[in-house]
């Protein structure tokens, strides 16, 4: 379903650039003729401007005498468009509009009007493209879309043609010739100028009237403008030439009538006109999708700079609390649990870094159904003060009621069985609780095993991402997640809330959501290290993310209460809730719309402008981490891998907040996705 959506917004953009950004924006006058002329016949230089270029003998006719074929390029216009006809209905005159398709589809009721008073409407290309110049394909997809658009936005088709940047007979090249072959062998009379208003340069007034009046009595095809920008000079110029031709005898007539051929538009097939109509509203469509992504682009723009502030402010403010006192020091002996599911990995550097604490404690290992001898190798270390638990496997959540029940201390403190703890990460963990409403705090978990681009990219992420997010949760008394890394819990919290819940795939932030609401205030204690051991590939790192990125959504779900709620579950809902939803859930979705809209971008418009915006996002989280890292104490080597992250590892995160929402649509029951274990962490040496 993704890649469909990716494929239909890629195709709306694609057609979107194309049709607005890969023709001409120039006047046509603006663009001069240039090669050899050596091929075009004599009696079309020296000939009409409207021209049969067939296989035959080529032939071209020009207005009879005293007839003026008043034209009108690149419209229709919303603005100019009806003021011209406006005018020509005042004077009674009909003229030929040469249309742009892509206007016609912007503007359909303008073509509509164009026909219903009687004026010739014909081809001036589907994108103002140079026919000259572009290849056989697109010249022949011009005009078919052109005239598929007329006939869904008029019911009509016709027969002439004037090709964009063309001007009179006698500036034809070679090249031009051999594109008036290709238009003829397609079925058009090709339709130049004999004389240019040069409108298109906004020269005043008064030149436009002179530049349009005939030096003679001969017939002439006059080219002016209805669209293109700023034709005010146009439609007065207009208003005056219209009555002083008619003094002089001049007449006015469409093209076809001014050089005696019969109508040339006819009246389009059932086929042509659903046809023409389904592009009309697949180019509305894009042009709509264009207009949302815009909003969106916006949007996440103003979330990515809003989440920078915030987070940048928030952490300023806690750096100054590192001297906070909760209240007296906590001296008290703390309960680790260690729920264990096939750890043998790693299970012994994390109960060796666990007794080397500086901190008395005691560590329950309770082994769920492990088939690697997890439970014998923890047994056969005999160390004192840790206890092994068995129990068939029943899941993470209910191994921790297991252990919670059979811990002998008021203080909780809950790890993985691949976590190695500092010495003195237990004692600085647990201070927090010398104030008697906190009731649960979260750890400093750092990456372990950084080395390799994928290691960097997640101890960026977890420098970053995370414990700048912790720092502003605690401020705002909102903390969604205890990681089960590294987080202690009042027992007495634990158990007024029934414990913990295996109803979502993320049990720890069920857990930490389900206390904030029932009042308790979840801290961060940035000093209490713990070293996790992060997946090793992409495969394995997607499995994680994706049961953390699910379970989240489970959770958020499941406390959505707390939004109406008072007192710190209301501070909760209303700021974590909220945050949760809009930056990591909302800006996720947002990020492949960035993505596609860059390529976009780079093809279609300016390149360096592109370049420019997605360096200044860049160097915004560049900035960001060199503050992130200085606040953890990390050096800030690894942030050279950053901007690399943004082509792969950015890419894998949002695809799993997507897949995510997805299955949390679809009502699918995702299953628990564990993660293989290495042992690449050992045990710090205690002093």
């Amino acid at each position: 379903m993704l890649t469909m959506l990716l494929v239909c917004l890629a195709s709306m953009l694609l057609l979107n650039g194309y049709t607005h950004h890969m023709f001409g924006t120039e006047p046509d006058g603006a663009v001069q003729p240039t090669g050899g002329s050596g091929s075009v016949p004599r009696q079309i230089v020296t000939g009409g401007p409207v021209i049969d270029a067939g296989d035959g003998t080529p032939r071209s006719v020009s207005p009879k005498a005293r007839t003026i074929a008043l034209t009108f390029d690149d419209g229709p216009d919303p603005v100019w468009t009806p003021k011209i006809l406006d005018l020509l209905r005042e004077q009674q005159v009909h003229a030929t509009f040469f249309v742009v398709g892509t206007a016609v589809a912007a503007h359909p009721d303008l073509a509509r009007r164009i026909v219903a008073e009687g004026h010739q409407i014909a081809v001036h290309s589907f994108t103002h493209a140079n026919l000259t110049t572009a290849s056989s394909w697109r010249r022949s997809l011009e005009l078919k879309q052109s005239q598929l658009i007329l006939a869904g936005a008029t019911g009509v088709s016709t027969t002439l043609l004037r090709p964009p940047y063309s001007s009179e007979p006698s500036a034809l090249t070679d090249r031009d010739w051999k594109a008036l072959q290709e238009t003829r062998k397609a079925g058009y009379l090709a339709v130049l100028t004999s004389q240019d208003s040069e409108d298109w340069r906004k020269p005043g007034t008064a030149q436009v009237i002179a530049n349009s009046m005939p030096r003679s009595t001969a017939g002439q095809v006059l080219l002016m403008h209805d669209a293109g920008g700023d034709r005010s000079q146009t439609v007065e110029a207009l208003s005056k030439l219209l009555p002083r031709l008619k003094a002089r005898g001049f007449r006015f007539a469409t093209v076809s009538d001014s050089v005696g051929l019969p109508d040339p538009t006819r009246k389009a097939s059932v086929l042509d006109r659903g046809r023409g109509l389904a592009v009309i509203w697949v180019m509305r469509i894009s042009d709509a999708v264009m207009a949302l992504i815009g909003w969106l682009l916006y949007a996440a723009g103003a979330l990515s700079v809003l989440r920078a502030i915030t987070t940048v402010i928030a952490a300023r403010r806690h750096v100054r609390m590192r001297g906070w006192s909760y209240g007296p020091p906590v001296t008290e002996p703390v309960s680790v649990i260690v729920p264990a599911y096939n750890e043998s990995a790693g299970i012994e550097a994390a109960i060796r870094s666990l007794v080397a604490s500086d901190h008395p404690l005691e560590v329950i290992v309770v082994d769920d159904g492990s088939t690697d001898g997890t439970a014998d190798l923890v047994e056969a270390l005999h160390i004192p003060g840790v206890r092994v638990i068995r129990q068939a496997n029943s899941g993470k959540p209910i191994a921790l009621n297991t252990g919670l029940r059979a811990a002998r201390f008021e203080l909780i403190v809950m790890v993985d069985g691949d976590t190695v703890f500092e010495p003195d990460a237990v004692r600085k963990l647990i201070q927090p609780f010398g104030h008697p409403s906190v009731g649960a705090v979260s750890g400093n978990a750092k990456v372990g095993n950084r080395r390799g681009l994928l290691g960097r990219w997640q101890h960026i992420e977890y420098v970053i991402g995370f414990n700048l997010d912790r720092r502003l949760f605690d401020l705002a008394e909102c903390m969604p997640t205890v990681p089960g890394a590294v987080g202690a819990f009042r027992r007495t919290a634990l158990e007024r809330i029934g414990g913990l819940s295996d109803v979502t795939l993320a049990e720890d932030t069920d857990l930490t959501m389900a206390l904030c609401r029932d009042g308790w205030r979840v801290v961060y204690e940035e000093s209490a290290v713990a070293w996790t051991e992060a997946p090793a590939s992409l495969g394995a790192l997607w499995r994680q993310r994706y049961r953390w990125c699910y379970g989240t959504l489970q959770a958020m779900w499941k406390h959505r209460g707390a939004m109406v709620q008072g007192g710190r579950a209301g501070k909760f809902g209303r700021r974590g809730l909220t945050y949760l939803m809009l930056f990591q859930v909302l800006l996720p979705l947002l990020a492949p719309v960035v993505d596609v809209f860059a390529i976009y971008g780079l093809v279609f418009l300016n390149p360096v402008r592109v370049l420019s915006v997605w360096a200044g996002f860049v160097v915004l989280q560049v900035a960001m981490g060199f503050y992130a890292f200085w606040l953890d104490g990390e050096r800030a080597g690894p942030l050279w891998t950053l901007p690399l992250q943004q082509f792969v590892y950015r890419q894998l995160m949002y695809l799993v907040v997507i897949q995510s929402v997805f299955t949390a649509l679809a009502g699918t029951r995702l299953r628990w996705q564990r993660m293989e274990r290495y042992g690449s962490l050992q045990a710090p040496v205690s002093s």
